[in-house]
């Protein structure tokens, strides 16, 4: 009876785990160490958390294109890892300028990728430190360990995390991920998918999906109604496809005061 038992309960786990793991979040994810991702910012209005972002360069911030609100001015919490806590030494910057990829599509998510020049430049330090960009268009390997983090929504219809949370990541197919949004128009030379037990949610868009010690996408979106969906995966806007973009962006607004 209790080698039965024990078989049963071996057939159910799969299945347990794999309710377990939806709509949790980031998702099912866990608290990263505190400043160990000194890249990573918190993008507010009027203090409350919208987006998240990660730092360039001492004055730019990469983000999605979507997280631009009509007539809402975007502050730049860099350096933070519980937002509640304001004495831990993040600083608050108001974004100068927006750089909207110009072919952003709203209704498609294509080209979802924008800059964000601050007003101030960052003082670089262990807190305050940009992160590497992919600087080539080769697609990664598929089942490649990578992660993600922000501050987003801990499940679908929960509250989100004061603190930055992150979770691991494996790189899924193209051919996969395209199949999975079909009715999308998905693209492959310019978005990737993710899977895992964790990933993002509502409010981890724009934050990055991390490869080593190198950003290779922007969260974008994901399925409507479940946070982590295996049906309808995260989907990001691939780094690689817009070097080029970024670059350009960066060395006029640098030469301009």
């Amino acid at each position: 009876m209790t080698i039965i038992s024990l078989l049963l309960l071996a057939s159910l786990l799969p299945h347990l785990t794999f309710t377990a793991h939806v709509n949790v979040g980031i998702v099912n994810g866990k608290e990263a160490k505190p400043h160990s991702r000194p890249y990573m910012v918190s993008l507010q209005i009027n203090g409350h958390h919208n987006c998240c972002g990660f730092l360039v360069s001492d004055e730019f911030v990469l983000t999605a294109a979507h997280c631009q609100k009509k007539n809402e001015i975007l502050t730049a919490v860099v350096g933070a890892h519980d937002l509640k806590k304001m004495t831990e030494g993040s600083v608050r910057i108001r974004v100068k300028s927006y750089h909207q990829h110009p072919d952003y599509n709203r209704d498609t998510n294509l080209n979802d990728i924008m800059l964000l020049r601050l007003q101030e430049k960052v003082k670089l330090s262990q807190m305050f430190e940009p992160i590497s960009l992919m600087n080539n268009k080769k697609d990664i390997k598929p089942g490649t360990a990578c992660s993600v983090a922000g501050w987003g929504k801990l499940k679908f219809k929960g509250s989100a995390s004061d603190r930055l949370m992150e979770a691991n990541v494996e790189i899924m197919k193209n051919t996969q991920c395209k199949n999975k949004w079909k009715g999308r128009k998905y693209s492959v030379s310019k978005m990737m998918c993710v899977f895992g037990c964790g990933g993002s949610c509502k409010g981890d868009s724009g934050g990055p999906l991390i490869c080593g010690d190198t950003a290779v996408g922007v969260t974008s979106f994901g399925d409507a109604n479940v946070c982590n969906s295996p049906e309808h995966p995260n989907v990001y806007t691939k780094i690689s496809a817009y070097l080029k973009w970024i670059r350009k962006i960066i060395i006029i607004k640098k030469n301009v005061k």
